[in-house]
C-alpha cells in the first residue's frame, strides 16, 4: 500500500469542445482522456481513486465503473469547490492526496511517480507540479519568493502585469498532505474575478501558516497540457500516438511510416513484427513476434499469434493463430478463431466461427456460425446459409473435407470428415464421412435450340 489517494476532477462540460459528450470522455490514444489520467495515477501508486463528476455524470460513471469511487459536484464553482465534494473521503485518510485534472491525458505515470516521491521525501504540506510554457496564456502563474520557494499561484484573470510575464505555470496537479488539505479547504472563499473557489488558494493558506510548499517542474511541458478544444485534442492525439510508436520501435518493432500508422496506447506487439503504412491497431489487440501487418489494415481487439501476415484487411474481436496468412480484402467479425496455419484470401468474410489448423478459404466466400475442422478446403463462392429469417444455425465441416466452388451449405448441416461436396451444390442434408455430396439439377443440352430461336424472330 502506497498510502496515496488520487482525486481526479472530471465534472466540467468543456463548452469549447462543442459536444454533447463530457469533455473527459473524448478519446486520446484509444481511451477516454480521464482513463489515461487514471492509469497514470495507478502507475504512480494510487491505491484509492476518487473521481469528481458533474456534467454527464452517469456517462463518466459508466466509463469508469468498478475502478474508482465517485462524488458529485452539482454546481461547478471552481477547483477548490470540486475537491470539497470529496471531504468525506478525506476525513479518515492520513496519507497523501494527489489532485489531478481529468482533461490532461498526456500525463505519464513516471512523472506522477516523481511528483509523489519528491513530495514524500520533502515532507511537504503541498507540492505543485509546474511547467514552463512557451505561451502561458490562460494558465495560472507560479509566483516564487526570492528563495525560489512557491509563494502563491495567481489565476490569469487576477494576475498583475508583472505576474503575467511569468512563464512558469501551474498545471493544476498537486500533492497534498491530507490533513493539511482538509483544514485549508475550510478557509477557501470566492472573492475573486470568477467568484469561484480556487484550489490554488490552498497554497497561499498553507504559506501563511508557515507550512512547507514545494514544486516539481515537468521536464516536458507537453505532458501537462490540458484539452479544451478539438484542436488541442488533435494535438494531444498526435503526441500520445507518436509516444506509443517510439516505445514500440525502441522495443524491436519496425514501423515503416510512423506518420501513417495509428496504434492505441494499450496495444502489445512482439519484436521483429513489421507494421506497414496506413495501419490501425486498436483496443486490446495483441500482436505476436515476426508478423507482417498492413498496409491498409485495421486490427481491433484482436489477438494475433507469431509469424502471421495480415494485409488489406479488417479484423475485430477475434483470435488469429500462428503462421496465418490473411488477405487481401478479408473481414474477420467477432468471435472468430483462426487456428494455426490457416489461409484466408481475397474477399472472404468469417463470423462467429472456428477454422481448424491449416484449413484454406482462398476467395469469395462467407463463413458464418461454423465449426470447421483441420485441413479443410473451401472452394470459391462457398456460402454457409446460417439465417432462416428468425434464427441463426450452425454449420459443421469436419477434418479434411473438400467443399467445391459455388456451394451453399444450408444450416444446420454437417459435412463429415474426408467428404467432398460437388461444385454448385446446395446442401441441405448431412454428408456422411468419406462421401460425395451432390445437390444440383442434371444438365440437359438441347441441340439446335439457338437456331430455332433465331427462326422465330
Amino acid at each position: 500500500m502506497s498510502n496515496l489517494m488520487a482525486i481526479i476532477l472530471a465534472a466540467g462540460k468543456g463548452t469549447r469542445m462543442k459536444s454533447a459528450l463530457p469533455k473527459v470522455l473524448h478519446q486520446v490514444g484509444g481511451k477516454p482522456m480521464v482513463q489515461q489520467v487514471l492509469d497514470a495515477a495507478v502507475f504512480a501508486g494510487a491505491d484509492k481513486n476518487v473521481v469528481v463528476i458533474g456534467f454527464g455524470a452517469q456517462s463518466v460513471a459508466d466509463a469508469l465503473a468498478g475502478q474508482v469511487e465517485f462524488v458529485v459536484q452539482t454546481e461547478q464553482l471552481g477547483t477548490g469547490h470540486a475537491v470539497m465534494q470529496a471531504k468525506c473521503e478525506l476525513t479518515d485518510f492520513d496519507g497523501t492526496v494527489m489532485v489531478l485534472c481529468g482533461d490532461t491525458p498526456l500525463l505519464t505515470g513516471e512523472l506522477l511517480a516523481k511528483l509523489y516521491a519528491e513530495h514524500s521525501q520533502a515532507q511537504a504540506a503541498a507540492t505543485v507540479l509546474t511547467a514552463v510554457m512557451p505561451d502561458p496564456a490562460g494558465y495560472g502563474r507560479v509566483i516564487r519568493n526570492s528563495a525560489g520557494q512557491v509563494e502563491k499561484i495567481v489565476e490569469q484573470k487576477d494576475a498583475s502585469p508583472s505576474e503575467l510575464s511569468v512563464c512558469e505555470i501551474n498545471t493544476g496537479i498537486y500533492c497534498f498532505a491530507a490533513r493539511e488539505l482538509l483544514a485549508a479547504l475550510d478557509g477557501l472563499t470566492c472573492n475573486n474575478a470568477q467568484e469561484e473557489y480556487y484550489l490554488t488558494d490552498v497554497i497561499a493558506i498553507l504559506n501563511k501558516q508557515g507550512q512547507k510548499v514545494g514544486a516539481v517542474q515537468a521536464a516536458d511541458y507537453r505532458e501537462t497540457l490540458g484539452i479544451n478544444s478539438r484542436l488541442q485534442l488533435a494535438e494531444a492525439e498526435s503526441i500520445i500516438r507518436r509516444r506509443k510508436l517510439d516505445n514500440l520501435m525502441e522495443n524491436g518493432v519496425t514501423i515503416m511510416d510512423p506518420g501513417s500508422t495509428f496504434i492505441d496506447t494499450q496495444v502489445e506487439i512482439g519484436a521483429d513484427t513489421i507494421i506497414y503504412p496506413f495501419t490501425w491497431i486498436e483496443g486490446q489487440s495483441k500482436i505476436g513476434a515476426n508478423c507482417l501487418i498492413g498496409p491498409n489494415t485495421r486490427v481491433t481487439n484482436t489477438t494475433v499469434g507469431d509469424e502471421t501476415t495480415i494485409h488489406f484487411s479488417y479484423t475485430h474481436d477475434c483470435i488469429v493463430g500462428n503462421h496465418v496468412i490473411l488477405g487481401p480484402y478479408v473481414h474477420l467479425r467477432p468471435d472468430t478463431w483462426l487456428k494455426d496455419g490457416v489461409k484466408v484470401g481475397n474477399f472472404v468474410e468469417v463470423k462467429n466461427s472456428i477454422v481448424g489448423e491449416k484449413s484454406k478459404l482462398p476467395h469469395l466466400s462467407y463463413i458464418g456460425d461454423t465449426d470447421m475442422g483441420a485441413g479443410v478446403n473451401i472452394g470459391s463462392g462457398t456460402i454457409t446459409v446460417n439465417y432462416d429469417g428468425k434464427h441463426k444455425h450452425r454449420t459443421t465441416i469436419e477434418d479434411d473435407a473438400f467443399i467445391g466452388c459455388n456451394t451453399n451449405l444450408v444450416a444446420p448441416v454437417t459435412v463429415g470428415s474426408g467428404s467432398y461436396v460437388a461444385a454448385g451444390s446446395t446442401i441441405t442434408k448431412n454428408v456422411p464421412p468419406g462421401s460425395l455430396g451432390v445437390a444440383r439439377a442434371r444438365q440437359n443440352n438441347i441441340e439446335g435450340w439457338v437456331e430455332k430461336q433465331r427462326r422465330k424472330d
